[in-house]
């Protein structure tokens, strides 16, 4: 049972982290006692650390609260894959057939992932933000810790960003970043707009994000706006 939770608590940093022991509790449905126990134990494993939570409104007196995301050795944690044969074929393949024969595989693997996820996504109709959380749906089934947030709502640089906590191919596309442009590509076609990737797990991040713009809306007298380069994105 105890086990069973932590990696909930687990998933779910991977997934929303930065994130607050509190904003666990309220997702999770525990007590904050609750969730600070396995915190204190996960970040004692080395899986989790402590890390500075951006804020978004009018920033409040007193410490930052506590939030937390997973370590190195948290992400090696949740992956199941084969990191070090597939890049080691990537290489090779790039070794013999050019760089563009890597370019190839990435743009081939982008496209048979958006195969699977365009029946969500074009289910979900026109609207731009449900169809971004419909991908994230999408590909939480493919392995990715990924989830959505609003940004400058109500203004005309209104967006949803995606944000994925854990990426099965992380350390791979570190050496080969064709995989994440292949990807921002693949993102575009199946929402039909052109999205911005703001930090990437494997440049260093702490998590992947992308801006996808909403429709312009029309802007009220005096209000102001957030431009996507200082939407929450991963704090450092």
């Amino acid at each position: 049972m105890e086990t069973g939770t932590r990696d909930r608590v687990k998933q779910a940093v991977s997934e929303h982290g930065p994130i607050t022991a509190a904003e666990l509790a309220a997702r999770l449905g525990l007590t904050p006692a609750a969730v600070r126990r396995h915190l204190d134990c996960l970040a004692d494993a080395g899986l989790l650390e402590e890390h500075e939570k951006a804020v978004t409104g009018a920033r409040r007196r007193g410490r930052p609260a506590r939030a937390y995301v997973l370590t190195e050795a948290g992400h090696a944690d949740l992956r199941e894959d084969y990191d070090v044969l597939a890049a080691d074929v990537l290489r090779f393949l790039a070794e013999h057939a050019g760089p563009g024969a890597v370019t190839a595989y990435a743009q081939q693997r982008a496209r048979e992932v958006a195969q699977r996820l365009a029946r969500d996504v074009e289910a979900a109709g026109d609207d731009v933000a449900l169809r971004t959380e419909a991908l994230a749906t999408g590909l939480r089934r493919e392995g990715y810790a990924a989830s959505t947030r609003p940004v400058a709502t109500g203004t005309p640089l209104a967006g949803v960003q995606l944000c994925q906590g854990h990426c099965p191919v992380r350390d791979v596309a570190a050496q080969f970043p064709q995989l994440c442009e292949a990807e921002a590509e693949m993102f575009s076609d199946l929402l039909g707009v052109h999205v911005q990737r703001l930090a990437s797990l494997a440049h260093g991040d702490h998590v992947c994000t992308t801006f996808i713009p909403l429709p312009t809306v029309p802007r009220a007298p005096g209000s102001s706006t957030t431009s996507p380069d200082t939407a929450e994105r991963d704090p450092r």
